[in-house]
């Protein structure tokens, strides 16, 4: 699967009959789909490229709102461990629309981070949030950790 991301070396296996790939921060084997394909890939990059702290990464982190459970994709925390970037995946072959920002937004309500980062594996989006200003800032480019 073509996407716009370094490659890393994948660890994956077949088990009952399905792909699996191993995710390293869940430190467990997940169902290889396209969206887990991109994420895998965008991590290795957030910490291989960008300089991100493996140990402030997070995949799949539960959220609640009163009885609804919702998931975030990956969380990025500072070194307090307070939420500094929600990374939302999306498969390949999904176009990045109003709908996505929508839906990492209602994470961000909870969350209140600084950065929301959204990725299809060919296209990667990054606004920085400007919460006095009750505003947002798209990046040019996913920033390194040591300038967020």
């Amino acid at each position: 699967m073509e996407i716009n991301l370094p490659p890393y070396e994948i660890k994956w296996r077949e088990h009952n009959g399905h792909r699996q790939i191993f995710d390293f921060l869940r430190r467990k084997y997940v169902a290889l789909t396209p969206e887990e394909w991109v994420r895998q890939h965008f991590v290795h990059f957030l910490i291989e490229q960008k300089g991100y702290p493996k140990g402030l990464l997070a995949n799949e982190v539960e959220l609640r709102v009163g009885e609804k459970k919702l998931r975030c994709d990956s969380l990025l925390y500072n070194k307090a461990m307070q939420p500094q970037m929600i990374i939302e995946y999306k498969a390949p072959e999904v176009e990045i629309t109003q709908q996505v920002f929508d839906q990492i937004s209602v994470y961000n309500r909870l969350l209140h981070v600084d950065y929301l980062v959204i990725s299809n594996g060919l296209q990667h989006f990054c606004c920085r949030m400007d919460y006095e200003k009750h505003s947002w800032e798209f990046l040019p480019e996913i920033p390194s950790y040591d300038v967020l």
